[in-house]
């Protein structure tokens, strides 16, 4: 593909994730949280400007740091996640204001790579970011599932389940942060 179909592949995968995490969502165990990762990682693996060729160590290792910062991000959009139960039974997560803060922070980061890279006369395609969106993906989707998992009740059990750090066995409350 080229550099402005998957830049607006990323524009697009990235504003539906960031409308979607702000609503409160039910997260589904049973569906295929990989997917969508697995989609993405494997359209910028297809990419062959992945790698600059005339910069042999500064190139691979700015691949790292973004997708550092990528795995980094995920991990923290699904610490920062509000997961709790409904009387149903069912499972919701919601993304909270320290959400946000991961992501503006992440996306500073990267940016801060993308000029030090141009800076560097490094060629930098738009595959690297969609491979570090892949692994933010990946990482929160997994965190958040298992999480749910951990919560939803057994088959047979009466009530609900408390929330994810919420101590309070029973309650259905919503956490506040």
């Amino acid at each position: 593909m080229s550099g402005l179909v998957n830049a607006l592949l990323i524009l697009a995968v990235a504003a539906w994730v960031i409308a979607r995490q702000l609503r409160a969502a039910r997260v589904d165990t049973d569906r295929r949280w990989w997917l969508l990762p697995g989609i993405l990682a494997v359209v910028a693996l297809r990419e062959p400007d992945l790698l600059d060729p005339h910069h042999h160590t500064a190139a691979p290792a700015l691949l790292v740091a973004e997708l550092l910062v990528g795995a980094a991000m995920g991990l923290g959009w699904a610490r920062t996640t509000r997961v709790w139960t409904e009387p149903d039974g069912s499972v919701w997560s919601k993304g909270t204001k320290a959400t946000v803060a991961v992501w503006v922070l992440g996306i500073g980061l990267r940016v801060a790579f993308f000029a030090l890279g141009a800076a560097a006369g490094i060629h930098q395609d738009s595959a690297a970011l969609l491979l570090a969106l892949a692994a933010t993906l990946l990482i929160r989707s997994g965190i958040v599932t298992r999480r749910a998992r951990q919560l939803a009740p057994a088959a047979g059990a009466a009530g609900p389940v408390a929330a994810y750090g919420d101590g309070v066995v029973g309650s259905t409350r919503k956490e506040r942060v």
